[in-house]
Order: structure tokens, then C-alpha cells, then sequence
């Protein structure tokens, strides 16, 4: 689901030339872009402090007995997630590692787990006025390559390209075969009327955040929030565009991270955008962005998270989350969970350049399971099979 690389990726894409790009792509939305955020510089990281649910410059551990959970319930977790094909992980219980695998500081592709760090920059853009979710394509002058953008497709809001729900099938970079022949032929449903995990929309949001915000996208995650929450192992050359070989103007943004600086993002949400005395992402977007407005096979989606709640039906029969819980979701097997109901988060990454194995939602959704039942939480269901 999630996007896979193309081989005609450009790995050596230049993020100035890029940003130079998005600026011409939407330079029909009438002036140039805003120029940077002024924003005061942010203080380094505080020391870690035992009574604090938030890390300090590097976590801190805990035995899972201190946390509730039984040892013999968290090492089952991790057997399983490494018997899965995990290279890395760590479970989060109120700001403490109970549990860590593999090498939680080596950077790795996170897959479409991307974009649910681009939801967050939205949000910070959209707290700051620079973005407003019902302006619609034709309003922000976004059009694509041939065959362009239809009348009624630029009737799309940013608020449908959040939620996956343009109703644009234009051909975009950076999806799986499986992306594709899912896709609905063009114009065959209206924008606002379905969704489809849809990576023009995903590509073309990014582009109207740069334009709207002046930034490069690498730059403003490093400015807006992995330095505000103290990341470990991020640096804006972590991250760069692929395009090539598709016929449109909007790149993929790709993003390489360590385990444990995607944890500390997970941490950020479950504390509603809030670190330590300071909001990093505005609290209401943190609850707008993570409910339901679709239905998918096993949940929901929200602003470029996924989500254990439907919109409206009931979740599938192999569902193993049955509380409130909301994730980032990459190709392979990379995740970032957030159990708010019992402060509990829980990352799970997989570096194709260790393994060849993969963790589909199910098996992530028993990796969790398998934690929820180390602490004896209450209503957590039988055993998922798979």
C-alpha cells in the first residue's frame, strides 16, 4: 500500500533546483512565496528528567516490571517483531523505553511513514495562516503536466488531498504496482466523494507546502520539529526527492530516520503536539488529523494517518486493535503507533538492506496486541492467528 521506490528514482536531485521547481509549478498561485519562518531559535534539549514523560538529549530506560508489564509479555513482543523481519523497534510506555531491538539509531528509508510528517507540517503551516484547508486547486493556480488537470479537478480542496480524497488520478511518482492498478480510471469519481490512498495527492500537498510556506520541506521538519523535540540522528540531507520517468510536476519527498527519532515524533503526537512546556503542532490539528473521515479494510484515515476507528462501519473480523489508536504507516513494515488510552507507543522499522522480509498492518496490529497483553490491559480481545 504504502509507496515503493521506482527504479528511475533521482536520488542525486538537487533540493534547491527542487524547491526552485515547486516555486514555478505553482507560480500561477499569483505572488512568490512567503519567505521563511522567523520563528526564535529553539533552545537545545533538556537533560532527561525520571519524573517527565518526555526524553531528555537520549531516552530513558526501564525495566518493564517498573511499568507494568511483565518481562516474559515484552520479550514475546520483540521474538515476535524480529521473527517478523524487524531490524529495529522500541515500545514507549510514559516517556520510558521499556523495550528496544536491533540498532535504533541507524537511518533508514521511512516509506510512506513520510507523510504523516508532512500532516504535521501542514498543520504547523495552517496554525501559522500560511495554509488554508478549503482553498481548492484553482484557487492555489495547481495544474499538472499532460493531460492536465480538469475543471472539476481543481475544484479539490488541500483539506481532500489530506485525506486522500481529491478524486484527482492524475499519474503520479512513487507508487507501487499494486498502487496502480488499484487506482480509478480519471474523473471517475468527483473530488470529496471517495477515497483512495493516492500518492498525487500525497506528492502534489507537499508542493503546495512549500510554495505556501517558502521552506524546503527537509529544512522546515529539521527547524519545526525534530530540533524542537531534540531528534538524535536527523539531519535535512536525510532527506531527498525522487521524480523521473512519470508525467507530472510533483515529486516524492523521501525521508531517512532513525528508530528512535521516529519514536520521539510518536511521543509528540500522543502528548497532542505538545513537548515538554512547549505546542510544536497545534493540539486541535493533532485530534482533526488522526479520526476517521474514510473507511479502509481494517479502520480508517484521517490527514495522512491511519487509524484503528472506521468513519462509519465496523472494523474487519482479523482486526486486533480494538482500542482507540492511531499510526504512521511505511512500505515493509515501518511504523510509528500511539495508544493515547494507555500512553503507549510503539515503532517498528524495517531496513530492506537487512532483510528481505516485510510487516504487513496485521502483523503489526499483533506486535501491539502482544504489548497491550504484557501490561494485562483490560478488553484488548483473543490472540490475533496471523
Amino acid at each position: 500500500m504504502p509507496g515503493l521506490p521506482k527504479t528511475t528514482r533521482q536520488k542525486g536531485m538537487s533540493r534547491v533546483l527542487v524547491a526552485a521547481g515547486f516555486v514555478s509549478i505553482l507560480g500561477a498561485c499569483g505572488s512568490a512565496p512567503p519567505s521563511a519562518s522567523t520563528s526564535a531559535p529553539v533552545p537545545a534539549p533538556e537533560p532527561a528528567n525520571p519524573q517527565s514523560p518526555f526524553p531528555g538529549a537520549d531516552w530513558t530506560q526501564a525495566a518493564p516490571a517498573t511499568q507494568g508489564f511483565s518481562q516474559d509479555g515484552i520479550d514475546r513482543a520483540v521474538a515476535y517483531a524480529k521473527q517478523q523481519g524487524s531490524t529495529s523497534g522500541m515500545i514507549v510506555h510514559n516517556g520510558v523505553v521499556v523495550a528496544e531491538w536491533g540498532d535504533v539509531s541507524r537511518r533508514s528509508n521511512l516509506y510512506s511513514a513520510r507523510k504523516s510528517f508532512m500532516s504535521a507540517l501542514i498543520g504547523i503551516a495552517v496554525g501559522r495562516g500560511q495554509i488554508h484547508l478549503d482553498d481548492t486547486l484553482a484557487q492555489l493556480g495547481v495544474d499538472d503536466d499532460e493531460p492536465a488537470l480538469s475543471s472539476t479537478e481543481k475544484q479539490a480542496t488541500v483539506r481532500m488531498l489530506l485525506q486522500a480524497r481529491s478524486g484527482v488520478y492524475h499519474p503520479s511518482v512513487y507508487e507501487t504496482t499494486g498502487m496502480q492498478a488499484a487506482k480509478p480510471p480519471r474523473y471517475s469519481h468527483p473530488p470529496g466523494t471517495f477515497w483512495y490512498y493516492n500518492n498525487w495527492d500525497f506528492n502534489t500537498v507537499g508542493a503546495i507546502y512549500a510554495k505556501a510556506s517558502g521552506q524546503d520541506i527537509f529544512q522546515a521538519l529539521n527547524t519545526d520539529i525534530a530540533t524542537p523535540i531534540g531528534m538524535q540522528d536527523y539531519r535535512p540531507s536525510d532527506g531527498h526527492y525522487v521524480s523521473g520517468g512519470i508525467a507530472t510536476r510533483y515529486p516524492a519527498y523521501l525521508i531517512d530516520m532513525s528508530a528512535r527519532d521516529l519514536a520521539r515524533f510518536a511521543l509528540l503526537y500522543l502528548h497532542e503536539g505538545r513537548w515538554r512546556d512547549r505546542q510544536i503542532v497545534p493540539a486541535q490539528w493533532v485530534a482533526e488529523s488522526t479520526q476517521s473521515y474514510s473507511d479502509t479494510t481494517t479502520g480508517g484515515y484521517g490527514y495522512m494517518w491511519w487509524t484503528s476507528v472506521p468513519a462509519s462501519r465496523p472494523r474487519g473480523p482479523k482486526a486486533a486493535l480494538l482500542r482507540p489508536t492511531f499510526w504512521a504507516d511505511g512500505h515493509l513494515g515501518q511504523y510509528a503507533v500511539v495508544v493515547p488510552s494507555l500512553d503507549l507507543v510503539v515503532v517498528n522499522r524495517i531496513d530492506s538492506r537487512l532483510t528481505s522480509k516485510r510487516m504487513g498492518q496485521l502483523k503489526m496490529e499483533k506486535l501491539v496486541w502482544l504489548t497491550e497483553s504484557a501490561q494485562n490491559a483490560s478488553g484488548i480481545g483473543p490472540e490475533p492467528a496471523n
